[in-house]
């Protein structure tokens, strides 16, 4: 479906059809909602090498080549594990159960409530071994609470909740199917699913994908630009909105375009007249605590930061934008000039992003004398730049940028410096990484507890990127709550989600400071080998397509060819 085709159905029609559609929704019982999620899956599986092959046309990328790993596991896997986990959610509602049974719960701190999301299954235990995952309740939850909450909407499935606009992403392909699915399970919405211009060539595949709520009237999908944007927004059948894209296009849609919608937002004039819920991503940081790491550390864990930042080139809400170090950490030389190397020596891949390389540019214009432009200038490393206002610290580039700072101390103090400069330095609350050895977590003790507590982030990730947050479907994804609407920052609200949890403030995500085999000398045995996410990764394909499989239907014989490709990565 087209919104600009001659033949395609008006603005008016969609609406209207997924009002009837949403009739629909309201006596349809749980299991013949998990019976269109199965059949969802099984349509995923069917076409993910078609929307691999198209995600690789989008991004001018080799489909045979490592690159294409992040197509398969950001893309069909990621939409997959969501399918999978709020089938389950479903099952267990429909049994009688609450979606948290089975679930480890314990204390976090500041009078929050930890839920273990990952590992949940044996399978977990496996292929993630060494990482976990948790969702930390609001201040002040209780477990009791969180029992009671979690299934949203799907506790009250006839209570609809009319028609939302969720406006796609343009980046990673399957942000806007899973916004998709949370909007029509969390809130009992049907919608209208705009995709973005850079992702019109998926329409085709998301429509196959959807075919069994299309069909239905649940989900219409449109493509179009920014004045049929507009027009759906203020249509007068659309309830709600939801947008993952920058700030400043919230704001117009808040507020309105130009020197007026400013004027508007500064005196607090929503011009808006419904709900919107956002994720807007933000200036992230990864912040390198001080310890005593070997030569091979310092090579892997600048292959970490590397990938956090340049997987997808830099477009990701999340990447990592700013790398946090200490100035009396005495391997802060070497760790640089292992970042150096990893950064330079990443696989080149196009600009496809529109005004990537003008941000580039900027980015070097706006840092005399700090910026090295690696790769013809398709990628900036911003070296030494001082705490302060730096743009660096306060626009997200969206692009293959990024910037390295330093703060004095160690210990403890160096965690309260860097915890209040990603706090009140840095644009948006989204996610923070932190890197550290498992020798100084264990030293730092409840020092480094409390550090996690203080960051202010949607997610936080020690010793993983916080894409493993994104991909972990039983996890929360979102900014940090607290934002208004003039001052939205990362968003307002959460996604994903799989066990539709409700008070809610964070996901904390922890993995293996280093690989398998290496792992062992740490003190924390893990068999996890490279990630498959690493930019550095040279089976990611092979591996992606492997994981994207088992996701579809997972089962022990498997296994070994994972384990097999990942390790020859």
């Amino acid at each position: 479906m087209n919104s600009s085709s001659d033949t395609s159905p008006s603005l008016d029609t969609l609406v209207e059809e997924l009002r009837l559609g949403e009739a629909t929704w309201a006596t349809l019982s749980l299991s013949a909602r998990r019976d269109l999620l199965t059949t969802l899956s099984e349509a995923l599986q069917r076409h993910a090498r078609e929307w691999v092959e198209v995600a690789c046309a989008i991004k001018r990328l080799d489909p045979a080549s490592q690159l294409a790993g992040e197509e398969w596991i950001s893309g069909p896997y990621a939409l997959l594990s969501g399918v999978g986990a709020l089938s389950a959610t479903l099952s267990a509602l429909d049994a009688g159960h609450r979606p948290l049974d089975g679930f480890p719960l314990s204390p976090a701190p500041g009078g929050r409530v930890a839920v273990r999301v990952l590992p949940h299954s044996v399978f977990d235990r496996l292929l993630l071994n060494g990482y976990t995952a948790h969702v930390w309740s609001e201040p002040g939850g209780t477990v009791e609470a969180l029992r009671k909450a979690a299934g949203l909407g799907q506790r009250t499935p006839e209570e609809t909740g009319g028609v939302g606009l969720v406006l796609g992403a343009g980046n990673i392909l399957s942000i806007a199917p899973l916004d998709t699915l949370y909007e029509l399970f969390a809130h009992n919405r049907v919608v209208l699913l705009k995709l973005n211009p850079i992702t019109d060539p998926m329409l085709p595949v998301l429509s196959k994908v959807f075919a069994p709520f299309i069909e239905l009237g649940l989900v219409r999908i449109v493509t179009g630009g920014v004045d049929f944007g507009a027009a759906a927004v203020a249509h007068r059948g659309i309830g709600h909105v939801h947008i993952t894209g920058s700030v400043k296009s919230h704001d117009v849609i808040v507020f309105g375009p130009g020197e007026e919608g400013r004027a508007r937002q500064a005196r607090g004039e929503v011009l808006l007249d419904k709900p919107i819920t956002s994720e807007l991503g933000g200036v992230s940081p990864t912040i390198v605590v001080p310890g005593k790491w070997s030569k091979r550390d310092l090579a892997f864990q600048a292959e970490h930061v590397v990938t956090q930042k340049l997987h997808n080139n830099g477009y990701n809400c999340i990447a990592s934008q700013v790398l946090v170090l200490s100035d009396d950490w005495a391997q802060k030389d070497d760790f640089l000039k292992a970042l150096r190397r990893a950064f330079t020596e990443a696989v080149a891949r196009p600009a496809y992003y529109p005004g990537s390389d003008d941000r580039c540019a900027a980015a070097v214009r706006d840092h005399p004398g700090t910026a090295k432009q690696v790769a013809e200038g398709s990628r900036v490393l911003l070296e030494d730049v001082p705490v302060g206002d730096d743009i660096a610290f306060t626009e997200e580039y969206f692009a293959p940028v990024l910037a390295v700072t330093s703060l004095p101390g160690q210990g403890r103090d160096f965690l309260d410096r860097a915890a209040a400069f990603a706090n009140d330095r840095l644009s948006g609350t989204l996610g923070a990484n932190v890197v550290a050895h498992p020798r100084t977590i264990r030293a730092l003790g409840a020092d480094f507890t409390r550090f996690i507590a203080d960051l202010r982030y949607g997610t936080v990730a020690v010793n993983a990127w916080t894409g493993v947050g994104y991909l972990t479907a039983r996890a929360t994804w979102g900014a940090f709550p607290g934002h208004t609407l003039q001052d939205a920052q990362s968003g307002i609200g959460i996604v994903h989600n799989g066990l539709l949890l409700g008070g809610t403030e964070r996901t904390v995500v922890s993995g293996p400071f280093r690989p398998f085999p290496r792992s062992v000398l740490t003190g924390r045995l893990t068999l996890s080998p490279r990630p498959p996410w690493f930019v550095t990764h040279r089976t990611a394909a092979t591996t992606g397509r492997l994981l994207t499989a088992f996701a579809g239907r997972p089962g022990w014989a498997k296994i070994p060819g994972i384990f097999a490709s990942a390790l020859r990565g």
